[in-house]
């Protein structure tokens, strides 16, 4: 990706005339784009390994894998939110890996791991580079030198069982790449993010990641297997059957450890045969309640589509993903997008039960159009968000999830603890929704903000930022659905687990890290 916004090059564009004419008539601003500095003229802090460090990592992965360079320090100096992309355009030096390291295989993490931990230097794991949550920031903590590691060459599909519908990844594997591999076998995984396409199979683990199919097809963390994961103490290799009664499931807790309990290195997921056909179907509902109402009649039905999502009044009508109307005309009350795939029978008979229990409970049927003009553009968005903050607009995204029957409470808390921060800051904000992720006893809720930046949009956001967690928590919802937790959400994590969880944790922690240099200040307060 480009080392200052999202994505590949050519997917940014400017803003079309009519979006920077209504953010000139809304929020006051020129929408003039600012211009990109050269990433080799981003001033960078001097990296503070000893020629010793240094000579003891190349021992491990030669010299060829271990990297001080400018431009590769600069592109592992953090993820992609909003304030990364805020601070990586600040002109003072940045703080950055003090080098990036390409270990082949699980040995070479394994004895990365075991050195550096005896060499006190701390390792933040490194997949595509997407975490929006500071999963990825260069933390030193109590180490004097920090190092990226990068699993990019952990990319290959070394196993496919066709009987049991499994398949083992290397962690470095992104999500494209995975569906090339698995196609090959006439196989697919299936799980698509926002982040999909850039976004690494050891990443989707190690945050819990969930992707837009997973009313289909689950979450990420529902289709492991087994886990690899190197760690300073050893080796854990986890997961012998599909089910198991010895104890409590490891590969739970390592699931979502974010890099600080270890390193996954190999993932065996369950896999499914590439669908034979796909339905589209769209729909409109006259407010969010009733839509968020048909939504849990279809999930508690079992007749699951393999994508469901309802867009509220204010995403539907703006709809920032597009510059035009969905569909090509206009849309009210509240979209919904629906998907199924399989068999040309199972897509048959499922999408005529959904659909029947959406219409009965209220639901204006669309047609195709707009749920496949959505899965079109459906890994756009975060480029309209750089292209607005070039326009001195401030764009950000937060999730939550929680129980059916407090989702209007939540959606309500969220909304007035954004606008209200962003507005007393003499920044008023459009707060927009969207259910992504349904459940049967509930759902999550993905909220994207608009406001004009203040002089420092760090603050402004980190101040919107303290007042919605601290909602979240309030409102009995989690502080993560999707998204992880990294630096971002650590504060809230003692709210979310309470005091002994934090303690679980930690006596964790000392087990598989014990010198403490796993991805510090990440995840675990």
């Amino acid at each position: 990706m480009v080392w200052d916004a999202w994505g590949d090059p050519s997917g940014h564009k400017p803003l079309p005339e009519n979006i920077r004419g209504l953010l000139t008539q809304v929020f006051g601003v020129s929408a003039d784009a600012v211009t990109r500095r050269d990433e080799g003229d981003v001033p960078l802090r001097e990296s503070a390994l000893s020629p010793d460090q240094h000579a003891g990592l190349v021992a491990v992965v030669g010299s060829e894998n271990v990297s001080l360079d400018h431009r590769d320090r600069l592109r592992h100096a953090g993820g992609k939110s909003t304030p990364d992309l805020l601070r990586r355009r600040a002109t003072e030096p940045q703080d950055a890996p003090d080098a990036v390291l390409f270990p082949g295989d699980h040995d070479e993490v394994a004895a990365l791991l075991e050195y550096c931990s005896a060499g006190a230097i701390a390792v933040v794991p490194f997949g595509g580079g997407t975490s929006v949550v500071g999963g990825l920031d260069p933390a030193r903590g109590a180490f004097a030198a920090v190092i990226a590691l990068d699993l990019r060459r952990l990319d290959t599909l070394t196993d496919v069982d066709t009987i049991s519908g499994t398949a083992t990844l290397g962690a470095g594997i992104t999500g494209p790449r995975a569906e090339e591999l698995l196609a090959e076998h006439r196989l697919s995984l299936g799980h698509f993010p926002q982040s999909f396409e850039f976004a690494t199979i050891g990443g989707f683990a190690a945050t819990r990641s969930s992707g837009q199919a997973s009313a289909g097809y689950g979450r990420f963390d529902d289709m492991i297997q087994r886990l690899r994961i190197a760690t300073p103490s050893g080796t854990l290799d986890l997961g012998r059957a599909p089910a198991s009664a010895a104890g409590p499931d490891l590969r739970e807790l390592f699931s979502g450890s974010e890099g600080t309990l270890g390193i996954i290195t190999g993932v065996t997921l369950r896999v499914h045969p590439i669908p034979e056909t796909t339905a589209y179907r769209a729909w409109s509902f006259p407010d969010f309640a009733t839509g968020a109402n048909a939504l849990r009649t279809v999930i508690q039905a079992g007749a699951n589509p393999t994508v469901m999502r309802l867009s509220d009044e204010a995403e539907t009508g703006l709809n920032l993903a597009r510059a035009g109307d969905i569909g090509g005309g206009t849309v009210g009350g509240c979209l919904a997008i629906t998907t199924f795939e399989g068999s040309a029978s199972h897509v048959a008979a499922r999408s005529t039960e959904a659909s029947n229990l959406l219409a009965a409970a209220g639901g204006t049927a669309l047609g195709e159009t707009p749920a496949r003009e959505w899965e079109h553009g459906r890994f756009s968005a975060p480029y309209l968000r750089d292209a607005l903050l070039d326009a001195g607009i401030l764009c950000e995204t937060l999730e939550t999830a929680t129980s059916w029957s407090n989702l209007g409470n939540l959606k309500a808390k969220v909304t007035a603890a954004l606008t209200d921060s962003l507005t007393a800051q003499g920044t008023p904000a459009l707060v927009m929704c969207h259910i992504s992720h349904t459940y049967q006893t509930g759902a999550s809720l993905y909220f994207t903000i608009v406001a004009k930046q203040a002089d420092d949009a760090i603050a402004q956001w980190a101040q919107a930022k303290r007042a919605v967690g601290d909602a979240i928590v309030a409102a009995s919802g989690t502080i993560t659905h999707h998204h992880a937790v990294g630096a971002d959400h650590r504060p809230w994590m003692t709210a979310e687990i309470g005091d002994l969880g934090v303690q679980v944790l930690r006596a964790v922690k000392q087990a598989v890290d014990p010198a403490g240099i796993l991805n510090p200040g990440k995840l675990i307060p």
